[in-house]
């Protein structure tokens, strides 16, 4: 599971309104009929259209200042694995995404009118995505790029030589274009892989739009790195305050094995993941001291993230983690954890 809360903005500037975000987000439906397009939907209602969004973002923004969000978005991107174990079912992600947002307002530590925060208080949108584009930042595409820059120097040239302004063989050319582009390291149903093109398997997701005001459009809410949890005395007690990012990973993962009985394998686990960053030493010998099947499993993933090395070579020393070659499994390891990771 990879998540991420994600304040909007254009630039170095917050967005004002959510239209243009919320325009985005239904670009999966251009084309489709009103029976085959995905619609909004919050902890009450499945049909909820895109301008009811954007009115109810865009009016729920009192007191807040230019230079705040007015609202957040939510990405909940479960794994392969996952998306796997609770097959193709809308209604599954849906209900997840459900009970995670009662959680999202468990997390924070303050009151409104003297009573905890509930999902009631919470105004959020969210939308079921199938579809996943390539990036210039995925490696496939980076990796292939050496191979798309020689093939557009070479549609240049072919460009110049209709015009007469260049001499030589545009069949030779296009010869050339059709063998690097065999040639690119990463291919898809026989494609080249470029950056825009639609990725192939199961890419479910969810997008969430939750405002930065409470529904009542009175109480600031944030779930920014710069209101994480902390605690402050008053009255001379010691009183939890802001947005516990730990809480709101832990209780992700929780609520979607409990509610789907999945069996979380170690390196797909939030503990898994802290563990790495702040003791790697540790996560490596945990990660030789699983079972055999879950060992085999661990492994597998891994290798499916990125991780192209040995991993019975995997260091279990201080020492050991300090060389060149640790460097490089530390940075393989550290991909294959954020890809299947949840982050703030």
């Amino acid at each position: 599971m990879y998540i991420t809360i994600t304040p909007q903005k254009l630039g170095s500037h917050y967005l004002q309104s959510a239209g243009d975000f919320v325009d985005y987000l239904e670009k999966e439906n251009q084309g489709k009929n009103q029976n085959e397009m995905e619609a909004f939907f919050d902890p009450y209602d499945d049909k909820i259209s895109a301008e009811e969004v954007k009115v109810s973002i865009d009016q729920n923004t009192a007191k807040l200042k230019k230079k705040e969000p007015k609202f957040y978005s939510i990405t909940i991107n479960p794994s392969a694995r996952e998306l796997a174990h609770i097959a193709d079912k809308p209604s599954a992600l849906k209900a997840y995404t459900r009970s995670l947002m009662e959680n999202y307002a468990k997390a924070f530590h303050r009151e409104i009118e003297g009573r905890k925060i509930t999902k009631d208080d919470i105004l959020y949108f969210a939308k079921l995505e199938h579809q996943r584009r390539y990036k210039g930042t995925d490696s496939a595409v980076r990796e292939n790029r050496p191979y798309i820059q020689k093939i557009a120097r070479l549609q240049h040239e072919m460009v110049l030589i209709k015009k007469g302004e260049m001499e030589g063989s545009i069949q030779t050319k296009q010869q050339s274009i059709q063998e690097l582009q065999q040639k690119a390291p990463h291919q898809q149903q026989g494609k080249m892989i470029e950056e825009g093109m639609i990725k192939e398997g199961d890419q479910r997701h969810i997008h969430v739009l939750v405002s930065r005001k409470d529904r009542s459009n009175r109480y600031s809410l944030s779930p920014g790195s710069r209101y994480k949890a902390s605690t402050t005395i008053l009255h001379g007690k010691e009183l939890k305050r802001g947005f516990d990012r730990d809480q709101f990973f832990k209780a992700a993962e929780e609520v979607f094995d409990r509610k789907f009985q999945y069996r979380r394998n170690y390196v797909e686990s939030y503990q898994a993941r802290n563990t790495f960053l702040k003791h790697p030493e540790r996560y490596f010998k945990q990660l030789l001291r699983l079972p055999a099947p879950e060992k085999k499993i661990a492994f597998q993933l891994l290798k499916e993230r990125g991780v192209k090395f040995p991993l019975t070579t995997i260091p279990l020393t201080s020492s050991q983690l300090a060389g060149k070659i640790m460097a490089k499994l530390k940075k393989g390891f550290t991909k294959a954890i954020h890809s299947g990771s949840i982050e703030l």
